[in-house]
């Protein structure tokens, strides 16, 4: 087993007041609903109709990854994990005009999306990723659950009362109580023969594995695929987003990048898909996401114009660097940051967010579309090896969530997993998940359409 990555040495950091933690907070709560009244919501003292216990003392005013161990609460028929809360009094006090929470649900929401654990932490994986094992999602079991959403409910409760005007979350389209971002990062087009051939070769079957052979060099690779990827999505009424990676040469350390090469017949049928409503974007490779000029390097080749949307290869991201990386290259998206190991939440929130950049002590200007749930998760034998049968039951009471709150359900198919031959984590298991969507009634949204509805930080 490889070593795991060294962090890169922590920067400076600005000072993360109670006021810089309401304000980004705040933010993210009126883009989560329409019409959330200002000068409303206030820590304690402040006279405001709706007031917050402060629960975090000293805690941001040191670099400690971990809060103490949440309080449990039910919520909406859940058991919710509150940080910041010693559960001696009843949640939420109501009175003529006024609402008391008594957990620092603005401290464990900025806990939560601001992604403070793994900013702090300096445990990395072998591909220099902050691990899911290292996380509070994972030491208290909640990865599927979307906290910050729950916290955003009851200060949505509190400021209903208070206001006597029902909030409502932001619609997508009419009619649609949640989205969908249905994406697949394009890695392999030419490597659909080489597992058949191995195995043939494997069990002594020469004319088998010639047999493969012959269909290589005479035939469309079974991974070439990226028209049937499109139509498969569009089965669903949805349109798909391609992240094309445009570096064939492996990392520095080894780690593949694309098996192809961006020839002009490939950016023709790119540009084909792009004309049916299909989206490009930027699969950045191996070495790009500690490293401002190789990605703008990238980005220039594949999106050609103002930039859109990107997802970083093996879902690379170092948070002490990627975001400003990202923040540089300007008013965009992005959507790496999920856990490789488990689908779920991995800043505890089912809507896009702007990420907090801590060395300014303000949100960042990029828009992340966080990812929830990836095919190579679901089956890979270092991850959850889930059977073919067990993938949607086991995604469903996660999507679920997300259609509670109204928010987007990000999901990630390898254009390779459409193969046919795979029974595992394929086609019939992706045209499960979209039927469970579309029958939900998720507006299918591409990256940039999802980006535009929102104002920039």
């Amino acid at each position: 087993m490889p070593a795991p990555a060294a962090a890169p040495a922590l920067p400076p950091t600005a000072p993360v007041s109670d006021e810089t933690r309401l304000a980004y907070v705040l933010r993210h709560f009126g883009l989560a609903y329409a019409g959330v009244p200002g000068h409303l919501i206030g820590y304690a003292g402040n006279q405001l109709p709706v007031t917050v216990a402060p629960g975090s003392a000293d805690f941001f005013t040191q670099n400690q990854p971990y809060p103490p161990a949440p309080y449990w609460r039910e919520w909406r028929g859940q058991r919710v994990p509150f940080f910041f809360d010693a559960g001696a009094q009843p949640l939420l006090t109501l009175t003529p005009g006024r609402a008391e929470i008594s957990a620092d649900v603005v401290s464990a929401a900025f806990y939560l999306l601001s992604g403070w654990q793994e900013f702090f932490s300096d445990a990395r994986d072998r591909h220099g990723r902050f691990p899911y094992a290292a996380s509070v999602q994972a030491r208290y079991g909640f990865v599927a659950l979307p906290v910050v959403n729950y916290y955003f409910d009851v200060l949505k409760t509190a400021v209903e009362h208070a206001t006597g005007q029902p909030l409502r979350p932001r619609p997508w389209a009419p009619g649609a109580p949640f989205a969908a971002f249905i994406s697949h990062d394009v890695d392999n087009l030419h490597g659909g023969w080489k597992a058949p051939a191995k195995a043939a070769l494997r069990a002594g079957r020469p004319l088998a594995f010639a047999r493969q052979l012959w269909r290589h060099w005479t035939r469309p690779d079974a991974w070439d695929n990226l028209e049937a990827v499109a139509t498969a999505t569009a089965q669903h009424g949805a349109r798909s987003t391609f992240f094309v990676l445009p570096q064939h040469r492996p990392g520095a350390d080894g780690t593949p990048n694309a098996d192809y090469r961006l020839t002009p017949r490939l950016w023709q049928r790119l540009g084909n898909l792009a004309k049916q409503g299909h989206e490009m974007a930027l699969h950045a490779s191996i070495g790009t996401a500690d490293n401002f000029a190789r990605f703008d390097a990238e980005r220039q080749i594949v999106l050609d114009a103002e930039w859109c949307g990107n997802r970083f290869h093996y879902l690379r991201w170092e948070s002490r660097l990627t975001p400003s990386i990202l923040n540089q290259a300007g008013d965009s998206y992005d959507s790496t940051l999920g856990f490789a190991e488990h689908f779920g939440f991995r800043n505890s929130y089912c809507h896009p967010f702007f990420p907090f950049d801590f060395q300014h002590g303000q949100a960042h200007c990029f828009l992340e579309i966080p990812l929830n749930v990836m095919d190579t998760t679901l089956h890979h034998p270092s991850y959850l090896q889930l059977g073919p049968a067990e993938i949607l039951p086991a995604l469903t009471p996660m999507l679920a969530e997300v259609e509670k709150f109204g928010g987007v359900a990000s999901v990630l198919w390898h254009n390779q997993n459409f193969d046919p031959a795979n029974v595992a984590n394929g086609p019939r298991q992706f045209h499960e998940i979209m039927g469970w969507l579309r029958g939900r009634g998720a507006a299918f949204l591409t990256g940039a359409e999802i980006w535009a509805r929102f104002p920039a930080a």
